[in-house]
């Protein structure tokens, strides 16, 4: 009987420490690094709106008031750091060659039409115009826009790539206005080894062990090292699973990962803990809502006329 009692009691004390910890956490984790509010996000420029990760993109972004850039880096031969989400040009260019076994000045042009890859069955249908579909240089981005908070998506986690990317983040003096890393663990790790002072979103397994943290009841005595939280927002797979008739058991596990994904009280101890949320990638105007409901500091999409819009008829 002693030791029920003391079980009973070390886990309400337990319990009661966590809750106040969640709900306080500058208690625990008083020193806290203030990194600019983003919560207009172009990704890839705007891809729904122009050609993805393109000048013209950023531009027409920045124009809309955007408060950060999503973008992929990749390498090339010659060791330049260029602006695209994947290895191979097939897809965006037509061309089945790879960005690392080509020459900078030998890529080709993007295609006239290119595919929104987050709003299936739609294109992006642009002019002639070739200097609209030039795969530019991660550097011309950082000269074009030497204020506007920049995402790099590390692609492909190599030393090189890293390295040549924190020596432009240095250059420009971007610390504070860069944020990087890698759905990879190994590439997040590497970053932050390369440069902690950057900004730095969760690889899949920190995400995967934040909510393991944050279900049992640990997340408040976590110390974490990253500054930025994006994720999919689970309801847009849950619709889509719903209007094409997958079987009940796929819709019931959609189900049960939005429960779990979707809460608040993370989002507003992260929030307190300076670690801003953002959510991807978000094109229709209920789930712009959905994330403003959860607290989610950001959202990020391929339409940011629509998401600006959106935003402002909120003030």
């Amino acid at each position: 009987m002693f030791s029920l009692y003391v079980l009973f009691g070390s886990v309400t004390s337990y319990a009661m420490a966590t809750l106040t910890l969640l709900h306080n956490p500058k208690l625990l984790h008083p020193q806290i690094v203030k990194r600019r509010k983003c919560q207009h996000i172009s990704h890839r420029g705007g891809a729904g709106e122009n050609y993805e990760n393109t000048l013209s993109a950023f531009h027409h972004a920045v124009t809309l008031g955007t408060d950060m850039l999503e973008l992929d880096c990749h390498l090339t031969k010659d060791k330049q750091v260029v602006v695209a989400h994947d290895s191979s040009l097939l897809r965006t260019t037509g061309r089945d060659i790879l960005i690392k076994e080509t020459f900078y000045d030998e890529l080709p042009l993007l295609k006239t039409s290119l595919d929104i890859e987050f709003h299936p069955g739609n294109f992006h249908h642009g002019s002639e115009d070739e200097s609209k579909r030039r795969i530019p240089l991660l550097e011309e981005v950082f000269q074009a826009f030497p204020d506007i908070v920049v995402n790099i998506d590390i692609k492909e986690g190599s030393d090189e790539l890293i390295e040549e990317i924190n020596n432009l983040i240095v250059k420009y003096n971007r610390e504070n206005l860069t944020i990087w890393g890698s759905f990879q663990e190994n590439g997040s790790l590497k970053c932050y080894s390369k440069n902690p002072n950057v900004g730095r979103f969760f690889s899949k397994t920190g995400v995967m062990k934040l909510y393991f943290f944050f279900y049992t009841g640990l997340l408040p005595f976590i110390p974490i090292k990253e500054t930025h939280l994006a994720v999919f927002l689970p309801d847009i797979y849950l619709e889509k699973a719903r209007n094409s008739q997958k079987s009940k058991l796929k819709i019931l596990s959609l189900w049960v990962t939005c429960k779990l994904m979707n809460r608040p009280a993370l989002i507003e101890h992260l929030n307190k803990r300076g670690i801003q949320t953002f959510l991807w990638v978000l094109n229709s105007e209920h789930h712009f809502k959905k994330a403003k409901d959860l607290g989610a500091t950001g959202i990020m999409t391929d339409y940011p006329t629509k998401l600006r819009r959106f935003l402002d008829d909120q003030n």
